[in-house]
């Protein structure tokens, strides 16, 4: 751990903001891991992030790094993406980030099928800026502004990235973390757009409003409702009932954008031929 921490971490802006019982450096951590999985170029790796609790990551992280406006993280990427087709181009953002402001470009990125990883950091509020609730708080939750509970359902971030095209989707937990290194390291194996979602807690903001108990809590509570896909085809549908997939939801094969692109060029230059 020390090693990747020396070799993968900008040590002089250690230790992290994150408060106590955050998983947001237990799945920070797992990136980093899939990255020394993969033995990834440092200077063809760039990490991209937006603006909230999860987008702190690049900051510490020692690559090549943007923290990017709020929601912008993935227009971002895909110039850089498209700038340098060769860099394995990471995005580090948050559920409030990805979903909201940032909703429009996540549909889009993953229309496009563009060869970008995207690791979403899902702990169901905004934690930074109030505890307010996001696109993926689950309805009836408590936020500071719906301090009587949610009444708007929530996206299943996995379903709408598959309905807009994304071709590799996945979910992990920060409790499930070898699961979770590993879906990574397949998403940014994949050619094309990959998403993966990390369910983690947030004890200070999301849990306390709604009772959840400790960080060690939130932990067990994700132990006990996440179920792999392989058990889940094992399950009946009242075994099923309450639980959550993680595993590879989704793969498949589709062009990809960057190469689509460079063929477009390569035409104009020959005359539209």
């Amino acid at each position: 751990m020390q090693k990747l921490i020396e070799k993968y971490y900008r040590s002089t802006n250690l230790p992290h903001i994150w408060c106590p019982g955050c998983g947001h450096g237990v799945v920070t951590m797992s990136i980093v891991k899939a990255i020394d999985k993969l033995q990834l170029d440092h200077d063809k790796t760039v990490i991209v992030s937006g603006i909230g609790c999860s987008s702190r990551a690049s900051g510490y992280l020692n690559f090549d790094t943007v923290h990017s406006a709020h929601g912008r993280a993935l227009p971002v990427a895909t110039g850089i993406k498209l700038s340098d087709p060769e860099l394995n181009v990471i995005v580090i953002t948050g559920d409030g980030d990805a979903t909201a402001i940032g909703g429009n470009h996540f549909i889009h990125a993953a229309r496009r099928n563009i060869n970008l990883t995207m690791i979403l950091f899902n702990n169901n509020i905004y934690g930074m800026t109030g505890g307010q609730y996001s696109p993926l708080t689950p309805v009836n939750s408590r936020a500071s502004t719906a301090p009587f509970g949610t009444m708007e359902r929530n996206f299943d971030i996995t379903e709408l990235a598959k309905g807009a095209g994304a071709t590799f989707v996945a979910r992990s937990t920060a409790f499930h973390t070898q699961l979770l290194t590993d879906v990574i390291a397949k998403g940014i194996e994949h050619k094309g757009f990959s998403l993966v979602e990390a369910i983690t807690q947030c004890p200070t903001s999301f849990g306390r409003q709604n009772k959840m108990g400790r960080a060690s809590d939130m932990l067990k509570a994700q132990r006990d409702h996440a179920v792999t896909v392989e058990a889940a085809a094992r399950l009946t549908p009242e075994q099923k009932a309450g639980k959550f997939l993680i595993g590879v939801l989704h793969q498949e094969e589709a062009p990809e954008y960057t190469e689509q692109y460079d063929a477009i060029i390569a035409k104009a230059q020959k005359g539209g031929k």
